[in-house]
């Protein structure tokens, strides 16, 4: 008699491979959703499990961010920022020239049509992504990790006829939120300075007290359900001359796959250049500085003026922010962490009162960002049997299970719940 075991293993043999490059949050989430369809997953990521920007983000599930990063209103700005070491917006000097072409094309998306087109392709992602969210880690069995307590954007300095302009660009944009006082933002997170003015309060998002946790989780699961994830380092794609094979090279071997699914985030740009495909990622290098006092702060925290997020975690305080260009080599600049320090002490005087940027541990991810602020996503017009999901920018983590959801129905041949077609690969062409 055939056990049961023995059973699900020749079930196993019979289902259409794919594989799954990067095991971060993008690639694990729609890992979940492609065994859930039946297919028989293997994921291959060269850290491991939620390594790279997965385990040190922000935590924030970001639905109220709307509005493309390619805004006119920057411009004025740009010089200052890009001269000033420690600002929210940087290029590493030795790295301008190599991030000029990316830059032109961030121009050509501040132009008013562009920018409306990009931004309604963003609110399609972001309307259903807390939904996706919250069944993917039902799924799991992770609820904990989920907190829906909404966020807060603070102003200190900033004119009030200037925070009821912001306001009213959030309001019009479909954003669920309301315009506090400085005493009701206090009434909601009593720890933050009296300094602050006024407050958006974002209602409807969410946060994670563990983004590595949460990764992990996943992983869990997926390898529970009988997928495999396996930390070896993708050197090449190939497509065999028939078209029905996909050789992947790694460093060690070379495995054969039906289809695959490139997830790999800031590393995805020479894959799909294997591929036919010239896409423009650029490397946008983000901080934290992970401080090990908790706070009694209850959902994350943005400074409009000051370009940082404080959120709440399990093991501390996460500080993160700051945008630097300088490519994949480039070494941590520990100045670009602890400057995130002064910030918040300055908005939660009594937690931090007693405590330097050297108690904290610095970390520094890649966050693979398009000039238009979208992502890649969906099947290669090149080949049938590949898939794309990478280029999320800022959103990683906000995008990761309604982008999962997604791709398992276009690679399943159905029609996506959500039009695919601005999220091409070919759009750059």
């Amino acid at each position: 008699m055939l056990d049961i075991t023995q059973m699900n293993d020749k079930q196993t043999l019979h289902k259409e491979q794919i594989t799954v490059v990067g095991a971060g949050i993008v690639g694990l989430s729609a890992a979940i959703e492609l065994m859930r369809a039946g297919f028989q997953v293997t994921v291959i990521d060269k850290q491991g499990v939620g390594e790279g920007a997965s385990k040190g983000n922000a935590g924030h599930f970001a639905t109220e961010q709307v509005f493309p990063l390619a805004d006119p209103a920057m411009l004025p700005k740009l010089p200052g920022m890009l001269l000033d070491p420690l600002g929210p917006f940087r290029i590493q000097p030795r790295y301008f020239f190599k991030a000029l072409p990316w830059f032109i094309r961030f121009l050509g998306n501040m132009l008013p049509w562009r920018r409306a087109n990009n931004s309604r392709a963003i609110k399609s992602l972001n309307q259903t992504s807390i939904a996706a969210i919250k069944s993917l880690v039902t799924f799991c069995g992770c609820e904990h990790l989920l907190t829906l307590n909404g966020s807060l954007l603070v102003f200190e300095g900033t004119p009030a006829k200037l925070v009821e302009k912001e306001f009213k660009a959030y309001s019009n944009a479909g954003v669920a939120v309301q315009l506090l006082t400085g005493d009701e933002v206090r009434l909601l997170e009593p720890s933050l300075t009296s300094n602050i003015t006024h407050a958006l309060y974002f209602t409807q998002v969410g946060h994670t007290s563990n983004p590595h946790g949460l990764c992990l989780a996943l992983a869990a699961k997926f390898k529970q359900m009988g997928g495999k994830i396996l930390t070896e380092e993708l050197v090449n794609v190939n497509v065999s001359a028939e078209g029905s094979d996909i050789v992947l090279q790694t460093q060690t071997t070379n495995r054969v796959s039906k289809r695959v699914l490139i997830a790999s985030g800031a590393w995805s740009k020479p894959f799909a250049k294997q591929l036919g495909y010239s896409v423009p990622l650029e490397t946008e290098r983000g901080y934290h500085l992970m401080m090990p006092q908790k706070s009694s702060l209850s959902r994350p925290v943005a400074s409009y003026e000051r370009k940082f997020i404080i959120t709440p975690m399990q093991t501390g305080t996460r500080l993160a922010g700051t945008v630097e260009f300088g490519g994949l080599a480039a070494p941590l600049v520990n100045a670009r962490a602890d400057c995130l320090f002064p910030h918040a002490r300055a908005l939660l005087p009594a937690l931090f009162a007693d405590a330097s940027e050297s108690d904290g541990e610095r970390w520094m991810g890649f966050r693979p960002s398009m000039p238009d602020s979208l992502p890649v996503l969906g099947q290669s017009q090149k080949q049938s049997n590949v898939y794309f999901s990478f280029g999320h920018q800022h959103l990683g983590l906000t995008w990761s299970a309604i982008t999962a959801r997604l791709l398992a129905e276009d690679i399943q041949g159905k029609q996506p719940s959500i039009d695919l077609s601005p999220y091409r690969i070919d759009r750059f062409s």
